[in-house]
Formats: C-alpha cells, sequence, structure tokens
C-alpha cells in the first residue's frame, strides 16, 4: 500500500513538471509595443424612448388609483392619436403606497400614493415634443428620462471599432519610427469596456425632480411636469458611439 502511494506521488510530480517545462517552453520573449487606440462615431438619433411618471393621491386608495388610470387612458389616447403604435407603449412601473406625518410612528395619515410609470418609443421624431407637450397636458406629472436611440447600433459600433484598430495601428507605427524600429504583426488585441460605450449630446436639458430613471444609449434627462408647458424645445443632437481597443504588436528592427 505505501509503494502504491509513493507511485502516485512520483507521478504526480512528474506531471506537474512536464506542465511547468511546457508552460516556460510557451513564453513570448519577443520584443513587443502595446498600445491603445479609440475612435468616436457621430450619428443622428432615429428613435426616442421617453418613460413618463403619473403620481396621485388620495384618502381613499380607490379614488386615488382611479385618478391614476384616467390620466393613463388620456396620456395613451394622446399617443396613439400621434401615431404611435400600442405595442410601443408599455406600462413599466406601478407602486402604490400610504404615506404618514411621522413615517416611523405611523401617525398623520396623509393618503394613499399611487405611482404608474409608461415607456413610450416614438420613431417619428417630429412628434416628440407635441407628444411630450400634450402627455403634460392630460396629467402626466414626470418625464423620468428622455432616451435617444439609434436603430443600426450594431453597425456604428463596428465602424468606431475599426477606426480605433487603424488610430491603434499609427499610434504604434509613429512610436515605433522614434526608436528606430517598425511594427510587426499583431500578437494581442482586445476591445476595452471601461465606461459606456455611447453617450448623447443635446442643446436640451431637464430640470426639476423625478422618481425614476432609465438609461440605454444615452444621458437622462430628469423632468417634472404639471402645467403642461415646456421652457425649451427639444431639439435632437448627436448619439457618440466609442470604441476603445488595446493592440500588442512584435516590435522589430
Amino acid at each position: 500500500m505505501n509503494r502504491s502511494w509513493v507511485m502516485v506521488g512520483v507521478a504526480v510530480l512528474m506531471m506537474c513538471g512536464a506542465a511547468w517545462g511546457q508552460q516556460t517552453y510557451l513564453y513570448d520573449d519577443r520584443p513587443k509595443i502595446a498600445v491603445n487606440g479609440e475612435a468616436v462615431v457621430n450619428v443622428k438619433p432615429d428613435k426616442i424612448v421617453i418613460s413618463l411618471g403619473i403620481e396621485t393621491s388620495d384618502a381613499n386608495i380607490i379614488v386615488a388609483k382611479q385618478r391614476n388610470n384616467e390620466i393613463l387612458k388620456k396620456a395613451t389616447a394622446v399617443m396613439k392619436e400621434l401615431g404611435v403604435a400600442e405595442k410601443e407603449i408599455q406600462t413599466d412601473y406601478l407602486s402604490i403606497e400610504p404615506r404618514w406625518k411621522n413615517e416611523y410612528r405611523n401617525e398623520g395619515f396623509i393618503g394613499y400614493f399611487v405611482r404608474n410609470t409608461i415607456v413610450v418609443t416614438v420613431t417619428d421624431l417630429a412628434k416628440v415634443e407635441e407628444l411630450v407637450t400634450r402627455v403634460l397636458q392630460a396629467g402626466v406629472n414626470y418625464i423620468h428620462g428622455v432616451d435617444f436611440q439609434t436603430t443600426e447600433f450594431k453597425k456604428y459600433r463596428e465602424q468606431a471599432r475599426e477606426l480605433a484598430l487603424k488610430a491603434a495601428k499609427e499610434k504604434a507605427d509613429k512610436m515605433a519610427a522614434v526608436l528606430g524600429q517598425s511594427v510587426g504583426a499583431p500578437i494581442n488585441i482586445g476591445e476595452s469596456y471601461s465606461g459606456s460605450p455611447w453617450w448623447y449630446w443635446s442643446s436640451w436639458s431637464g430640470w426639476g425632480y423625478g422618481r425614476g430613471q432609465s438609461m440605454s444609449q444615452n444621458v437622462v434627462q430628469n423632468v417634472q411636469g404639471g402645467s403642461g408647458e415646456m421652457s425649451e424645445t427639444i431639439a435632437l443632437g448627436k448619439i457618440s458611439i466609442r470604441a476603445n481597443v488595446g493592440v500588442t504588436f512584435e516590435l522589430k528592427k
């Protein structure tokens, strides 16, 4: 029995030695240069996702919910009237919460607060401003987010990635030339995902208070409604889609 254990131990040591030898053999000691390349592609949005909030309250929970449903129906009717398909209108969040002046002791009952969130996708961008104005007039309280998107994001991301790779190669060539050397074949290629791969710029800015946020392809805007008026026009800007790559090239004399 003891002899068997000795033989197993020897076999394990031989395997470990073989693995270590293989790792040493695979070590790449070629001279290398590692660089990063970044590129940005600016495109116009062709789709906007708007997150709307409805909040109603009453001492009677049934009344509070009925008021919320009435505003929801009016807002939905406005969207359909402006040509938004029913499948593009979705209820995303619903909550009913009792509130008290003293939340810790549950004293001084204020009423029941019903909150509902609607997410609407608009592809006719010329109607966005009218839609926002009219749903606020219908009783919507908040605009939690205005998300500008492109339906061809993948295509533009690939364009940005290609430009980033070209930028990395150009940087490597210039750096190597300063040292009197040249760049060979790429040894390793990777893509960095630090931060968001896109950001949005527009002259429109939000104000006020919103209870929820949503983010997909752009920055979030929180806007409080109620008066049915907006102080600024929603001006479409650009979605900037960026790519960042890291490439290691062989360095030659």
